[in-house]
């Protein structure tokens, strides 16, 4: 059977049903993206999502090495436009770049795409569509070959920790040995993966406690005692922090080194090349979760204390270095969020990583 138009023509059936179907193609094509947005939002309320922490770390490797090439390209090519965010309540100038701009892009959209229902927290803070965003790996051959009998964990329950760009101030200085890009991957606030870029080193560290991490970690070598206890402090603080040190590890001597990033400080006490990492003023959860996974991973502890109550300093201390500065007692309990340890007369705090 065909409908005649008014001009004559003979319209089939199935010539009707070609244009219908046309027509909706067109209209899911130029509308596809909001769509996938109100389509996700419905599921995520309906539906409880699960994940693999494999799958998010191998993201957030992939994302991360990605941001860091372009974090150093920015640098390189000097297009930075710097700007400023205001001071940090010590009354430094807190600068943002391009480079912070565009890593915390790449990141956050990669994540979104992969992994919609994810609790995500990045220090920048831009609101960002996933249209036309293309998705991240999230299968690293290394990471498969330490799978064993892995179960999925709901997405609820998994908080990712992003720094776009450690050290912005040294970045903007060009002094870029101090540069990381950090992911973290905290399940009910207890961080149990994280990933430390280099992009500048071009070096990836990662690990994921109770299975694994990257080679470059897995054959450190164990620090010897010294004479006196290495301390890596901010360089904007480094004669404060050393006062403290010496009372914290007294009747120990110390030796203060400054350097800049949470990231780089980090990693130098992994690798051996410092004991501990000693920070006095206020800190935010994404610059210290990731070496917090790194360190839980390779046996040791991140510890936060306070000298006396109106001061907070972040003490990094491997396993290997524990030996000197116990005995830890437990002095108060305040629940879920913190537990409080009594060492050597200062205070030590354990965060949670919750959302």
């Amino acid at each position: 059977m065909a409908i005649r138009g008014p001009a004559g023509i003979s319209i089939s059936n199935t010539g009707i049903l070609l244009i219908c179907i046309c027509c909706m193609m067109l209209f899911i094509y130029t509308f596809r993206g909001s769509i996938s947005e109100q389509t996700s939002g419905i599921y995520n309320t309906k539906f409880e999502r699960e994940y693999k922490i494999s799958e998010v770390l191998s993201a957030a490797i992939f994302l991360s090495e990605k941001a860091g090439r372009l974090v150093k390209e920015i640098r390189d090519e000097d297009q930075l436009q710097e700007q400023s965010k205001g001071e940090t309540k010590e009354g430094v100038n807190d600068p943002l770049t391009q480079g912070d701009l565009e890593s915390h892009r790449l990141i956050v959209k990669g994540f979104k795409k992969a992994f919609p229902a994810l609790n995500l927290v990045s220090e920048e803070h831009e609101e960002e569509s996933v249209e036309g965003v293309i998705g991240p790996s999230i299968s690293h051959p290394d990471i498969a070959k330490i799978l064993a009998g892995e179960l999925p964990i709901a997405a609820k329950d998994i908080t990712v920790w992003v720094d776009p760009l450690d050290a912005t101030k040294e970045y903007t200085e060009r002094l870029t040995q101090y540069v990381t890009v950090m992911a973290c991957i905290a399940v009910k606030g207890v961080p149990v993966a994280g990933v430390i870029r280099k992009p500048f080193d071009d070096e990836t560290y990662w690990a994921w406690v109770g299975h694994g991490t990257s080679d470059n970690l897995a054959h450190l070598a164990v620090s010897k005692e010294t004479e006196k206890l290495r301390v890596i402090v901010s360089l904007s603080h480094a004669g404060e922090v050393k006062d403290i040190a010496e009372r914290a590890f007294a009747p120990r001597a110390v030796e203060v080194t400054g350097a800049g990033g949470s990231g780089f400080k980090t990693m130098e006490v992994i690798k051996g090349t410092q004991d501990v990492y000693v920070h006095t003023t206020l800190i935010k959860k994404w610059d210290i979760c990731s070496g917090d996974a790194i360190l839980r991973a390779l046996g040791g502890s991140r510890r936060i204390c306070a000298a006396r109550r109106s001061t907070i300093c972040t003490i990094w201390i491997p396993r290997r270095n524990t030996d000197s500065l116990q005995p830890c007692t437990i002095t108060k309990h305040t629940g879920q969020t913190s537990v409080h340890q009594q060492l050597l007369g200062v205070v030590v705090l354990f965060v949670n990583y919750g959302e």
